[in-house]
């Protein structure tokens, strides 16, 4: 590709493109987190991300699309983690980065954009339309690794799989409020352990 004066445009290779994506999508995780929808103005998104609003734009047609990436890229890890290991897992996950990095930007803002999801599910009918189909991926998810323990025999059988999944699903939510509002971790392993007995067979 050519420009003015038959100068070579250099190419941006894909490499670099979601490495761009990467890096904007995490400082606007944490200015989310920070300041949530209303309050994340696009000067703090620039400072936050230390990029232009040209350069962020580029990648992300505006504000809203740029906090639905958000949400879909954590939704979409969770997804991934839930059909290998489960539910009880990323709750284990997300308790071990509380025990190792407490108030680290990385924690506060995943956290942070789990309850501006939340409000925002309450607060924005569009929204919870858009956001519908990543929140049943991540139900379904759940409903199909039970399913596989159930018939590998590690499934109690006595309770409907969707009630189970509804259980653990109520037990994340909990657990994401309860480390997003600063309480203490202690003794939670615990409380997982707990959860996990509880869906399997005794």
């Amino acid at each position: 590709m050519y420009g003015l004066h038959n100068r070579p445009v250099p190419r941006v290779s894909q490499d670099q493109l979601d490495a761009r994506r990467k890096e904007i999508l995490a400082g606007a995780r944490t200015c989310f987190a920070r300041h949530g929808y209303e309050g994340a103005t696009v000067r703090r998104l620039e400072e936050e991300i230390g990029l232009s609003r040209g350069a962020i734009f580029h990648h992300f047609r505006d504000k809203d699309s740029l906090f639905l990436a958000v949400a879909e890229d954590d939704a979409a890890t969770m997804v991934a983690t839930v059909a290998e290991h489960g539910l009880v897992q990323v709750m284990r996950d997300l308790l071990a980065r509380a025990a190792d990095s407490g108030t680290e930007p990385e924690l506060t803002g995943w956290l942070g954009s789990q309850l501006e999801v939340s409000r925002r599910l309450r607060t924005d009918p569009e929204f919870a339309k858009r956001w519908a189909a990543r929140s049943e991926a991540v139900a379904e998810a759940t409903r199909e690794r039970l399913q596989r323990q159930l018939e590998a025999g590690v499934l109690r059988a006595d309770v409907p799989i969707g009630v189970l999944a509804q259980f653990l699903e109520l037990a994340y939510d909990g657990l994401v409020l309860h480390l997003a509002t600063g309480r203490p971790v202690q003794d939670l392993e615990a409380v997982l352990n707990l959860v996990e007995a509880a869906v399997r067979r005794s």
